[in-house]
Order: structure tokens, then sequence, then C-alpha cells
């Protein structure tokens, strides 16, 4: 009998990414004895079971409030700051509608997605590959930024000024332009020297 790992996460709500406790009890009430789960550095857990249940897991594990994605090399959920400000002040409803609309896409290797409520930055957006920034009423986008170095490298500013409305369609352009035009296991960061800022700019526009 062959294993499944998949990805759990709770999505987030003022207060950030949180497992609840009724969250990690029917985690370990439904996996059963052989599972493995590992903590990513993504806020998720990475859940290995049995082939045979592993269908049945899901649909428990939603049932109990939990969201589901893929493993490896895809967009993971989006990191998002605790909404320190408030859920209508940090954009809260703008960051779900990011969250879904992210989540699970293959792509070359893992992509990092992150959003900051306000210029604080507390979710330290600047240190992920794709990064939003709510400031007052409108969406700035950095990109390129990477934090697994002995050189941490921060994200530069791709677009300002965006609005709610061209806030997803931008940043789904980019994940499908890195899936389309990224070599296997290409960072983030390594794509856009490759492609250059300014025509990924272009292409996303």
């Amino acid at each position: 009998m062959g294993f499944v790992k998949f990805a759990v996460t709770p999505g987030f709500e003022v207060g950030g990414t949180l497992f609840k406790p009724e969250h990690l009890a029917a985690l370990g009430a439904t996996v059963g004895e052989n599972a493995k789960i590992e903590l990513t550095a993504f806020k998720q857990l990475y859940v290995e079971v049995d082939e045979a249940r592993a269908e049945e897991i899901k649909e428990k594990l939603k049932e109990a409030g939990l969201q589901i994605h893929p493993a490896g090399f895809v967009t993971k959920s989006l990191i998002a700051c605790n909404f320190c400000r408030g859920a209508e002040d940090a954009g809260l409803d703008v960051a779900r509608a990011l969250d879904e609309a992210i989540s699970g896409h293959e792509v070359p290797s893992p992509l990092k997605i992150g959003y900051a409520g306000c210029a604080l930055g507390t979710s330290e957006p600047l240190l992920k590959d794709i990064a939003i920034v709510k400031m007052r009423d409108t969406y700035d986008i950095y990109v390129g930024g990477d934090g697994k170095s002995l050189k941490p490298t921060l994200g530069v500013l791709f677009l300002s000024g965006l609005t709610e409305q061209q806030l997803v369609p931008v940043v789904r352009k980019l994940i499908e332009l890195f899936r389309q035009n990224g070599k296997k296991k290409e960072k983030f960061s390594r794509f856009l020297e490759r492609m250059t800022i300014e025509k990924v700019r272009e292409a996303v526009s």
C-alpha cells in the first residue's frame, strides 16, 4: 500500500494563520497511527497518509474547517500578517481572495507569496518571492525577496498603486509567467534576473 502527501492549512483570520485546538484534535483523530506530519516553513502541515484512506481523510479535515492543498512544487497558501489594524483596514477580504486565487498552482520551484495589511510589514513580505503590501486604499507589489540565505535579499518594488480589482489578476499573471517560463528548480529571484524585471513588468501590466 502506498502513501499520499498533501498540505493542510487553516487559512487565516484576524490574528493570522492559526491552527486552533479543534483543528489539531480533528487531525489527530483522523489521520491514523501510520500517518506522518511535518511542519513546513510555509505555515502549513505536510500530512502523509495511507493512499487507500487519503480521500476520506481529506474530506474529514475539510469538514473540520481545514484547507487541503497539493504538496511539492506549487504555489503555497498566502503568508499573511496578523491584521493588527483590524479586518477592514488591513484588507482581510482581499487577502482571502488572493489566497483562494493563488494556492496550489504547479510551478518550477515552491513559491512564497506574502501579504501585509500596512507598511509595518509584520509578515516580513519583502523576504517572499512575491509580496503584496496594502497602502491605505491601494496595493504595492514587490518581487524577488529571498530570506533563505546567509545574505537575504529584499524584494524590489514591482508595481504600485494597484486597486483591489487589479491586484489578483496581476499576481495570477506573475504565477503563470513563472510556470510557463521558469526552469525546473529555478528560484523565482533567479527567474527574474534571467528574464529581467522590466520584461516581466511588461508581460503582466
